[in-house]
């Protein structure tokens, strides 16, 4: 992946919004989140296991924040591929439901899709899941304001790293 990070809000469609939206977030970026696919207005990503997400080492379950931020990025994603046009959007809420601890070992998928898009607000569902989204390892509902940024450019809080 190139160090480079495309301008966020930028390209023609949703979709090069999604992978710009991606490649973005810090955070996202550090846990090794991956877009994996967009289909029928559902996005579909994946978070590599590594032993560096681990909550608990005697477990090696999977940190839940780790699950958390994911379905928060996915959900994200979600509502800019619903949205007609660019414009920037912040987690108002944020509900996940743990279901029972991701399986040791194993790469955690997600799948979220964005439910309804008001003025100002949009509605997402998501699931975490290992291989089968019928057996969740969570699933989360959110809510994200629409144009946040309060009238400034797109990007315009965002700061290049300290090299």
């Amino acid at each position: 992946m190139s160090d480079e990070i495309p301008a966020y809000g930028q390209g023609e469609g949703a979709l090069e919004r999604i992978k710009a939206m991606m490649q973005w977030t810090p955070h996202g970026r550090a846990l090794g989140f991956e877009l994996l696919r967009v289909e029928n207005g559902k996005v579909f990503a994946k978070t590599p296991y590594r032993a560096d997400l681990v909550g608990d080492p005697e477990t090696g379950v999977i940190a839940g924040g780790v699950i958390t931020t994911f379905l928060d990025q996915v959900c994200g994603m979600a509502t800019v591929l619903g949205m007609p046009a660019p414009s920037t959007i912040a987690t108002i809420d944020l509900r996940i439901d743990y279901m029972r601890p991701a399986i040791p070992g194993r790469d955690i998928y997600a799948e979220a899709q964005c439910t309804k898009v008001g003025r100002s607000v949009a509605f997402v569902q998501a699931l975490a899941y290992e291989e089968d989204a019928s057996d969740p390892v969570a699933r989360g509902v959110a809510t994200f304001m629409i144009n946040s940024n309060a009238g400034r450019k797109i990007g315009a809080n965002y700061k290049p790293p300290r090299t």
